[in-house]
């Protein structure tokens, strides 16, 4: 079977288009075209890259893009065991092997151990919340009984106006959240995280004209394979500045938009 760099060159040949022309079509630059011909993969931005830009160029020629990415996972995609094995020390793992050396079942001390701690952390900080919100409730409610009262029947305060109800908390903290969504005008790889590291859009590619729906949270993270896509945040319209890298940002509502290293980029794997 001919190799995956050979498949797609030997289909832009056989098609008579130069790289520039489908560099034109589908928006990656023609360095990462030829590095996907040439399989110089430690020339592309990643894995996730590898098989977006792969797919987008198969396409692009016509050829089964689905096939020729499961062809680079299955040749050039190997997860180390070191991924999935727990770090444990030298000590711990003499310790948890028996005498003919198959591991020994159950937990070990110090996990227990560490568990046990952050139960107690857990329990104080409720308990510490719990005692805390009391408080201020009976100190708020002291403080209304002895406030005197207007002709009208209105709480006073020092300076004689009429006190709101608690709408300057609320406002505090409903502030903080930030509305996000994408307009892509062609087609883009999309990674995007909100709080707790919630995938909204896990990886995926927008078609040209595709419209997201409105996101809220406190923050996002966003990685854009190419700058053909608008933001709207909180109703703002930002566009992208064009890029030969991959781009991303980090938006809150205090910050805005803040434009992240390539090293902390989200990649949705």
């Amino acid at each position: 079977m001919p190799d995956i760099g050979e498949t797609l060159r030997d289909a832009r040949m056989r098609a008579r288009i130069d790289v520039s022309e489908i560099e034109a079509k589908t928006k990656i630059r023609a360095k990462y075209l030829r590095a996907l011909e040439n399989e110089e993969w430690g020339l592309l931005p990643g894995p996730t890259f590898v098989k977006s830009f792969l797919r987008t160029y198969a396409q692009a020629l016509g050829l089964d893009g689905k096939a020729l990415v499961e062809e680079y996972r299955a040749s050039h995609e190997h997860p180390s065991e070191s991924v999935y094995e727990p770090i444990v020390s030298s000590s711990q793992r003499t310790r948890g092997r028996g005498g003919s050396g198959r591991p020994a079942s159950g937990p070990s001390r110090a996990y227990v151990s560490l568990v046990g701690v952050v139960l107690v952390l857990i329990v104080l900080l409720v308990i510490g919340l719990l005692s805390g919100g009391g408080g201020g409730s009976g100190h708020r409610t002291a403080r209304k009984s002895t406030r005197p009262h207007t002709a009208h029947g209105k709480r006073s305060t020092g300076a004689g106006r009429p006190a709101s109800a608690g709408g300057t908390t609320a406002g505090t903290g409903s502030s903080a959240i930030v509305s996000l969504s994408l307009q892509a005008t062609a087609r883009v790889y999309v990674c995007l995280l909100g709080d707790g590291a919630r995938k909204l859009i896990p990886g995926t590619e927008l078609q040209p004209g595709a419209t997201t729906p409105v996101y809220h949270a406190r923050r996002f993270k966003i990685t854009l394979g190419n700058n053909a896509v608008r933001l709207l945040i909180d109703g703002s319209a930002r566009t992208v500045p064009p890029s030969s890298l991959p781009i991303g940002y980090a938006i809150t509502k205090a910050s805005g938009r803040q434009t992240l290293p390539q090293s902390q980029l989200p990649t949705c794997k």
